[in-house]
């Protein structure tokens, strides 16, 4: 068994998790493709999207027109870059595209305000720059090199954290798709973007630190707003599913009911409109409560079930995650949870069992 497939590892890439799927996709692929991709434009669809015929579930629950415009970007010769609240699953549809288009997602840059340009493009092994001088046997191909040598998509997440002047180093990569190497000479010295070459990045809207891109760099990519799901029954089914992905993997066998999923799914969305079913107002929490915090929320509530519990997940386990989620980013938060708790909770104990264990572990608020 390789390594991405060892149960030891704690998270292996999407061509991996997906193989099957993809495996079967490229069997029955009969439509025409892109040089340089693994599958054609429509089986990435299906396999992003689902096909029950093929036995190809879905994986990405939103827009289904933005996964069409996005297959078409990494088509053409500007690059794509998702944008969105923290939490919309832009890194995951990443991924996945990835994944699809190339068979490899790992390929990836993560953005940080101390990534320099050679993270990006290229560095060199001292020691045999040191014995040899600048050789190609002495360079090692950053993220970028490596993925316009192999005609691949490079991901490039949270560019927008990245200094400015280390950004525009892409500038020339997406316009002249060529990477000159300017220590080394004759042929080595240029790398030439192979087909299927192309850069998906995304970038937080609402992130610290955020680096304002310049127009130059901005003409290069197609922008593609990845907005939170507001379908419940859909945002439902994905908590329940990713829940119970992470809990297959992690062997953890609880009993997370219907109702509870319920209550989990109702309480962020009632933080994050700022009003619930019932039409009660509410005052928005500064942390963010996404889909994504929302199966985090779950996934820790059926752990403290699991190994502090008798299996059965409640009201009162995700309660207590909650309101960790909640508090995490500002402690003012406590006074809106705490409204939200006295009002809209305290109405729905008096009529629902699991709303009252919700209730019940208010107290975690005061300490």
């Amino acid at each position: 068994m390789s390594p991405t497939g060892s149960p030891a590892v704690l998270r292996a890439p999407a061509e991996h998790v997906h193989a099957e799927e993809l495996a079967r996709l490229r069997e029955k692929d009969a439509t025409a493709r892109p040089q340089g991709w693994r599958l054609s434009p429509l089986a990435v669809r299906r396999f992003i999207l689902g096909d029950d015929k093929l036995g190809v579930r879905r994986k990405f629950y939103g827009d289904d027109a933005l996964i069409d415009r996005c297959i078409v970007t990494l088509m053409s010769d500007r690059g794509l870059l998702l944008v969105g609240e923290p939490g919309t699953a832009k890194s995951m549809l990443s991924e996945l595209l990835a994944a699809a288009i190339s068979g490899n997602s790992i390929c990836i840059i993560q953005g940080t305000a101390g990534t320099t340009e050679d993270q990006i493009k290229y560095s060199w092994n001292y020691a045999l720059l040191l014995a040899e001088g600048p050789t190609p046997r002495a360079l090692v191909g950053g993220p970028m090199y490596e993925a316009m040598r192999a005609g691949t998509l490079c991901r490039f997440e949270e560019v927008t954290r990245v200094q400015p002047e280390i950004q525009d180093s892409l500038i020339s990569l997406l316009s002249e798709k060529v990477l000159h190497v300017p220590e080394l000479d004759g042929e080595d010295a240029t790398v030439f973007a192979q087909r299927g070459f192309n850069v998906l990045a995304t970038a937080n809207i609402r992130d610290r630190g955020v680096h304002e891109m310049s127009s130059a760099l901005k003409r290069r990519f197609n922008f593609e707003t990845v907005r939170p799901i507001t379908d419940r029954k859909l945002e439902t089914l994905l908590v329940r599913e990713q829940t119970e992905a992470l809990l297959s993997r992690a062997q953890v066998d609880v009993e997370f009911s219907p109702d509870v999923v319920d209550l989990l799914v109702t309480a962020f969305n009632d933080l994050r409109q700022g009003v619930t079913s019932e039409g009660v107002v509410l005052e928005k929490p500064t942390a963010v409560m996404s889909s994504a915090e929302a199966v985090s929320v779950g996934y820790a509530a059926c752990l403290d079930a699991h190994y502090f519990g008798d299996g059965t997940v409640g009201g009162d386990h995700v309660a207590r995650q909650l309101i960790g989620t909640v508090l995490k980013d500002n402690p003012e938060d406590g006074k809106k949870l705490r409204h939200y708790f006295d009002v809209v909770i305290k109405q729905r104990a008096q009529r629902n069992a699991q709303w009252k264990r919700v209730l019940d572990a208010r107290r975690e608020l005061d300490r």
